[in-house]
């Protein structure tokens, strides 16, 4: 999950619950359309570091609307910055709160945004469409708190596959076949025998992040993509009955635990993988001598650009479809639909909320949308025949600064995004990424692996979006959780990241046994409870939609 649900204990839920705040529905008394130079406060609970508004893009933004933003964020993983804000009943001028939007609902520490949608909202309107009606809390409570994230007109053109390996380890091999575990484990030991070192350092067969929030990404995440189910976060939905189950209840869930099991035992796995941060994992990276990882390239991005600068492309990674065994299929080019479940809301403390929606409602421009995904005409990108060309991909390649210091890129998230499906006005594409562009972009070292198996994208080697259909549910992991079930698998995850780190560390002997003692320790704490609970929520959400 892109994006991980957070999930509060429930002394903090019942504590903030208490915590009353004024009502919604506030409004401010600027009239819209000005440019008056403005600075609105803007927590942004998916930023990991300091944002200051003043890269070249921010200053074009500013320019068209008149606003600054002072952003803030969680520091070290703080999963109680927006507790304390409704306990204290001070909030920022707007926030992205992810899962814990319900909570600022049920605080009244939000507004709703339907009237200003409907008669401010005009290019929000455009952008969201059909979809517009996504972005409703609840059937118990029809009305819009957010402004949604995330591509309401998403094309599924690149995967990143759920394990990677490095192209050195493939080449090495000859190209051989990779679709299962067994085929991924083979490779990377005929490697380790042949290479115990690289560059001096002990080779590490497969490394995790397990640190904080990124547990969720790589230690869990696998266990259901590895067995052919789409991201739905911690839970597993069967795709024909739209039941949901708490993913490590599945029978197959284990696989994944298993295998790393017999790896940690074999030595292929990094015995660091349930202690180290995040630099000391990038480093590791960085230095070539990991050669797998099951983690998203937006996780590690910075080691792959330390490796080209430093001419060893091949010790970046291949993506390709691993699975736990033939039985499965991959779904990582699953067409999810807009889910509509996290955005930005407008917050009561907000001294302009029509100014600031008026600014939101700008961000779903065709000039917003180009500015930020493309950067400045002349600069970053220029116009030949029709077609935006974007200049700077060679900057982009060796330097991991580049988004912070020129703003391409750096503010489509968490604001509205018309998604990589969208073709604007001119017939371009309103994001970089296209068919075109990403086999363009690909380094040298990628082509001669896709071409050794015989295809030009990473997503030839996958089941294809329309095999596998669109989601009628979205994906759960977007959902907005009722107290009471956050409670629950709030609990149960506190409890489940533990256990993992330790029978993945264990004796394999013992693996049965302790696995039959988890599962039974978390049927013990309610969880099948949870599975009821969102499994109902899941029926509401295809009511709310429509897609029932």
């Amino acid at each position: 999950m892109k994006k991980t649900i957070i999930l509060l204990t429930a002394a903090v839920v019942t504590i903030l619950l208490l915590a009353g705040c004024p009502g919604r529905g506030r409004s401010g008394a600027t009239t819209a359309g000005t440019k008056t130079p403005i600075t609105f406060t803007f927590f942004n609970q998916d930023a990991v570091e300091d944002m200051e508004f003043d890269d070249p893009v921010a200053k074009k933004i500013t320019e068209a609307t008149g606003v600054t933003l002072k952003v803030d964020h969680p520091v070290g993983g703080d999963l109680t910055a927006i507790p304390l804000m409704i306990a204290s009943g001070e909030f920022p001028d707007m926030i992205f709160a992810k899962g814990n939007l319900n909570i600022l609902i049920e605080a009244d520490a939000v507004l709703r945004l339907d009237d200003l949608i409907a008669k401010r909202g005009k290019n929000m309107r455009d952008l969201y469409g059909d979809q517009l009606g996504r972005l409703k809390a609840s059937l118990d409570d029809p009305y819009i708190y957010h402004v949604g994230t995330f591509g309401v007109k998403q094309a599924v053109w690149n995967t990143e596959g759920n394990m990677q390996i490095q192209h050195a380890v493939l080449k090495d091999q000859g190209y051989p076949k990779m679709q299962t575990l067994d085929d991924y484990e083979k490779a990377i030991k005929a490697y380790m025998a042949k290479y115990p070192t690289i560059n001096g350092l002990r080779t590490i067969g497969l490394s995790l992040l397990s640190d904080t929030w990124q547990w969720y990404i790589d230690v869990s995440n696998p266990s259901g993509m590895l067995i052919g189910y789409p991201d739905d976060g911690q839970w597993i939905v069967d795709q024909n009955t739209l039941q949901a189950q708490y993913k490590f209840l599945h029978p197959d869930a284990k696989l994944w635990y298993k295998w790393l099991n017999r790896m940690n035992a074999e030595g292929v796995l990094d015995p660091e993988s349930f202690t180290q941060k995040e630099d000391q994992w990038q480093a590791k990276i960085a230095s070539g001598r990991v050669l797998g990882l099951s983690y998203p390239l937006w996780g590690w991005g910075n080691a792959r650009t330390s490796l080209i600068n430093e001419g060893r492309p091949e010790r970046t990674m291949a993506y390709l479809p691993i699975q736990a065994d033939e039985r499965f299929k991959s779904p990582m080019l699953k067409d999810y639909g807009f889910g509509g479940g996290w955005g930005i809301a407008i917050t009561k403390a907000c001294k302009d909320p029509e100014r600031l929606f008026e600014f939101l409602d700008w961000w779903c421009t065709e000039e917003a949308q180009v500015l930020v995904n493309w950067g400045i005409q002349g600069t970053n990108y220029e116009v030949r025949n029709g077609k935006r060309i974007f200049l700077d991909q060679e900057k982009i390649m060796v330097n991991p600064n580049y988004s912070q210091q020129t703003g391409v890129g750096r503010w489509i998230h968490p604001f509205p995004q018309r998604g990589t499906g969208y073709i604007d006005s001119t017939g371009n594409w309103i994001t970089r990424d296209s068919p075109e562009t990403i086999k363009e972009n690909y380094l040298p070292i990628e082509k001669e692996t896709l071409a050794a198996y015989g295809v030009e994208m990473w997503m030839d080697l996958f089941p294809t979006t329309a095999s596998l259909g669109v989601s009628k549910h979205g994906q759960a992991w977007q959902y907005t959780l009722t107290p009471e079930l956050n409670a629950i698998t709030s609990e149960a995850d506190n409890y489940i990241k533990t256990a993992l780190a330790n029978i993945v560390l264990g004796r394999p002997e013992n693996f049965e046994a302790t696995w039959t003692r988890i599962l039974q320790d978390l049927r013990a704490m309610g969880i099948d409870d949870a599975n009821k609970a969102l499994t109902q929520m899941i029926q509401d959400k295809m009511k709310l939609w429509g897609t029932k």
